[in-house]
């Protein structure tokens, strides 16, 4: 059964042009999106077990939107149901809303044209559970260090702030120069305290920067390359990718879905330069020919061990469980560098912190073993 991409090249063709009303209208969030990973994990799980239950898709959304206590979230659920009566599909209503991935509307939209939406919901539900178990991991290994960091600047921030301009006026009226250590952190006190609003400013252009340009080609291709590059880190952020990649295809070989057209729409699921540029050059290689795992082991993103599995997967005709597979030893591979990287991420932030605080200390230590010798 091959799956149409016309249709959807023809929805985001009729995307409307950008709208200063729009934009204007939409809703402000300070601290991430609304509705977050760890809500969408509990409304695709509960959704799957509704629908097992036999319940129809519109009672389903009900239930859940009955549920919900907060007015953002209530709202959000009762304009997806109000769009599911007029007759749109859940894929159409979510993808408007700016709370909702591309991954998750093109999962979605297969779900439906192949009447695999409980599937659909189930692995949905999983990948956010991974998703917020690793960020879990990251938080709590980075919760300490942060805590320690904050009190530390505060201490020292106070010190600079009443105690070292104390020792200033008796080094002036003892006519003695503070030490050369006492004086750079004193100027670094001083220009901190000078040009504090044009750093924040300066952070909030950087944030509006980041926002404003997260989607275009030459941030993705920058932003990919350097991540890519940072030890531990990009490593992790290329395993989690592929992960994606092999979830996603795992998805549409379960749905029947053509090889050749699954890379297409994962190439849309997955928003990540490198990936997209390999599977465009996959997706070549495929129409000139070529078997999948002969473009895939030429091409640096993919491991050894995943062309191996492919070719297997394409002798043997089980793409379906190869890929789940494949799934699964990611997956888990994620799960560990999580937490080496919360775990050596944390000592390392510690040493800095301490040789910063130390770096301090000493540099209101000094005046105070200069003062003396001075009185003596």
């Amino acid at each position: 059964m091959a799956f149409k991409l016309e249709n959807i090249e023809r929805n985001q063709k009729e995307k409307p042009s950008f709208d200063i009303n729009s934009l204007l209208k939409k809703e402000i969030t300070l601290f991430g999106s609304s509705f977050s990973n760890k809500k969408k994990e509990a409304f695709y799980v509960e959704l799957s077990v509704l629908l097992q239950a036999g319940l129809t898709l519109k009672d389903a959304l009900t239930l859940i939107e009955a549920e919900q206590t907060k007015q953002a979230d209530k709202k959000l659920l009762t304009t997806i149901l109000e769009d599911l009566i007029i007759g749109k599909n859940l894929s159409d209503a979510l993808h408007q809303h700016k709370h909702f991935s591309e991954y998750e509307f093109y999962s979605l939209q297969i779900g439906e044209r192949t009447g695999t939406l409980e599937k659909v919901f189930h692995e949905l539900g999983i990948f956010y559970q991974r998703k917020n178990q690793q960020r879990r991991t990251i938080i709590g290994a980075l919760s300490y260090p942060i805590i320690v960091l904050l009190t530390a600047f505060l201490a020292i921030g106070f010190m600079l702030k009443f105690v070292v301009p104390m020792f200033e006026n008796i080094f002036k009226q003892n006519q003695t120069e503070l030490p050369w250590l006492t004086k750079v952190i004193i100027q670094a006190s001083d220009l901190l305290e000078d040009y504090f609003w044009v750093g924040c400013l300066l952070v909030v252009g950087i944030i509006i920067l980041f926002r404003v340009s997260r989607k275009k080609i030459w941030y993705q291709k920058i932003s990919s390359s350097f991540w890519l590059k940072v030890p531990f880190i990009g490593e992790f952020i290329r395993k989690v990718r592929i992960a994606q990649f092999t979830q996603a295809i795992n998805l549409l070989t379960s749905a029947k879905i053509p090889l050749l057209n699954g890379i297409q729409l994962t190439r849309k699921m997955i928003d990540y330069y490198p990936l997209q540029i390999a599977l465009e050059k996959v997706e070549k290689d495929i129409l000139q020919g070529k078997s999948f795992h002969q473009s895939v082991e030429q091409l640096s993103i993919f491991d050894k061990k995943m062309s191996s599995l492919i070719k297997v997967a394409e002798e043997t005709n089980q793409n379906e469980t190869i890929f789940k597979r494949l799934t699964e030893q990611y997956n888990q591979e994620i799960e560990y560098k999580s937490k080496m990287i919360s775990a050596t991420i944390e000592p390392i932030i510690v040493l800095v912190l301490g040789a910063i605080v130390a770096v301090v200390l000493i540099a209101m230590y000094l005046p105070m073993f200069t003062l003396s010798t001075v009185i003596s």
